[in-house]
């Protein structure tokens, strides 16, 4: 009888893997993508890792390369946004935890500029649930080229929505909460995410600026410059239409493949690479041992690293659906109708996270669909439906458990 019931469960995951190979490959057959790295984790085991297609695709024309470089699960991602939940939100979360900051502490407490009749109204709480009425995106780098800069002019610009009435997602805040942990613990933001989240973690691949490091391992390569950013500033049909700039005025727009550069504009112009927004690279293991804390209550190792009570604070909804940092609203594409609890991310770089706890579940896919370049609509590919296909497929899996 055990034999019977350990063969249907054997079968089963044999066919989840079989489908999820056939969805990746799919992907990369169809040219929608150039590759991608997919892992798996159910019950505490790792049931499907995979890396398909390829690292690097496409020259600066647009060009397939002579010789591509094959996709492997040890490739590090530009994570993009996912930034904002795999170093800011943890490393809020640790300050929180340890009693350094409040979540209703009004952020001019630690910054000076927020003391503004506009902006006193402003919470910690605010800045991380996308509810401070900052400018979603503004083009930091045309009058800022460093970090110093760029929280002095973000402190200078107006709202563009009142303080608390609606989630606008903005990574003007990110990034401001990047300059409260450095306040707060008197570290740079690069310094206190690696000695107090990175190392403990185990988290050796997970870094800011890997070129200008020197990082041995390989990189997936992303975009040929920013022509979207670029598109951005240029076309007023986006909808980025600022009095104050120019989009003559500045011109250090990068003009090659990045490769261990961060692709956002603003965390690579303005900030050097680092900021609470955008910048960090990290491979698919690495990021696993976060989510693996995460679902475990906030022990790592066998050790605590952050109070169960801390975990909970953020992984409970707000009044808009969300959690703090994390993304919870089930109509979120690339979980859509999770169950409840469920949380995750994506980066813009086509890089996502999804977990579901009450199924003790992971989904991380990194892919590298910038590769591609632009399509003839001027955006890039909308991982999208790829991502919900294979959530659904697993979710499909650990519902037939």
């Amino acid at each position: 009888y055990m034999m019977i019931v350990f063969s249907a469960a054997g079968q089963q995951r044999q066919t989840l893997v079989q489908t999820l190979t056939r969805i990746l490959q799919e992907e990369v057959d169809s040219s929608r993508i150039p590759g991608a790295v997919l892992q798996v984790k159910y019950n505490g085991k790792l049931i499907y890792t995979r890396a398909a297609g390829y690292a690097s695709l496409y020259d600066t024309s647009g060009q397939r390369l002579a010789i591509p470089e094959s996709m492997t699960t040890d490739h590090l991602f530009d994570i993009a946004s996912l930034t904002k939940v795999t170093g800011t939100t943890t490393a809020i979360m640790l300050l929180t935890d340890e009693g350094k900051l409040h979540l209703d502490d009004p952020v001019g407490k630690f910054i000076p500029a927020f003391n503004s009749p506009d902006k006193k109204a402003i919470t910690i709480r605010n800045l991380i649930t996308h509810t401070a009425g900052l400018y979603e995106w503004y083009p930091l780098y045309y009058r800022a080229s460093d970090a110093k800069a760029t929280y002095e002019l973000i402190g200078s610009l107006p709202l563009k929505y009142p303080v608390g009435a609606g989630r606008h997602y903005s990574d003007l805040g990110f990034i401001i909460l990047g300059q409260i942990i450095e306040t707060v613990s008197g570290e740079s933001l690069e310094e206190f995410e690696t000695r107090h989240i990175f190392l403990p973690l185990g988290m050796k691949h997970t870094l800011y600026n890997p070129e200008r490091k020197q990082y041995p391992g390989p990189v997936a390569s992303t975009s040929h410059g920013n022509p979207f950013e670029y598109r951005m500033v240029h076309d007023s049909s986006m909808g980025y239409v600022f009095k104050e700039i120019n989009p003559d005025q500045w011109n250090g727009w990068r003009h090659y493949t990045l490769h261990g550069e961060v692709n956002d504009g603003n965390s690579w112009y303005a900030c050097e690479g680092v900021n609470g927004a955008a910048g960090l690279f990290s491979t698919v293991e690495d990021l696993q041992k976060l989510v693996d804390m995460l679902m475990n209550n906030g022990v790592a190792d066998g050790k605590p690293f952050i109070r169960p009570e801390t975990i909970r604070l953020f992984l409970t909804k707000d009044t808009f659906n969300n959690g703090l940092g994390w993304m919870m609203d089930p109509d979120n594409s690339f979980m859509k109708n999770a169950p409840a609890g469920s949380f995750g991310h994506t980066g813009f770089t086509g890089t996502s996270i999804a977990v579901v706890p009450s199924r003790k579940l992971s989904v991380i896919l990194l892919i590298n669909r910038q590769n591609t370049g632009l399509l003839p609509s001027k955006e890039y590919y909308n991982p999208n439906a790829f991502r919900r296909k294979v959530f659904e497929t697993v979710m499909q899996f650990v519902n037939n458990k």
